[in-house]
């Protein structure tokens, strides 16, 4: 069993909070330990959960995170939003990554769509890298689409348009110091 944050966070928790406020605006719900995720994802209720490890890096995170917030602008969207944070919510990730992700790559970002306690989409940086988050959102939308879900969008259309989306390249975030 994992002990709560055994790890310390490899980021400045003040320089990545804009990346997670990002996904929090648009209805993400964050898991900051293993006890989180075991609460979120270890059951089986029919729900699907959208699964988001976000990530200090530029490139594919500063596509990602705002196709992942486009494609929660459609009108079906799945049950549950939960995002941990690579590198910070480190005992989070792990566990997602083994309990989850097994079969995948460990990537960061990564996206994953979790039912029953089993992954049925996965959607990881070499996935990602190179897309626009427009191509990002096309694709989940499709997913969104084909599976169960719930009446969207996450948030109403003036809140989103209120969205700010964090851009910085992940080589300029400060290490957390301790």
């Amino acid at each position: 069993m994992y002990q709560i944050n055994a790890k310390p966070p490899i980021y400045d928790q003040i320089a990545v909070q804009p990346m997670r406020d990002e996904l929090t605006f648009v209805g993400f719900e964050e898991m900051l330990s293993p006890e989180d995720v075991e609460k979120n994802l270890s059951v089986q209720d029919d729900e699907t959960k959208l699964v988001f490890i976000n990530s200090v890096c530029g490139c594919s995170a500063g596509s990602a995170r705002p196709g992942v917030a486009l494609a929660l602008q459609h009108n079906k969207i799945p049950h549950k939003l939960y995002t941990s944070f690579a590198g910070n919510d480190r005992d989070s990730v792990d566990l997602i990554r083994e309990k989850y992700l097994a079969n995948y790559s460990a990537t960061s970002p990564a996206i994953a769509i979790v039912k029953n306690k089993e992954t049925i989409f996965y959607m990881g940086r070499p996935d990602i890298i190179g897309k626009s988050p427009e191509e990002i959102a096309e694709i989940l939308i499709a997913v969104f689409d084909s599976v169960d879900g719930v009446a969207g969008p996450s948030v109403n259309s003036e809140r989103y348009n209120q969205l700010v989306h964090a851009i910085s390249c992940g080589s300029k975030i400060p290490l957390h110091s301790n």
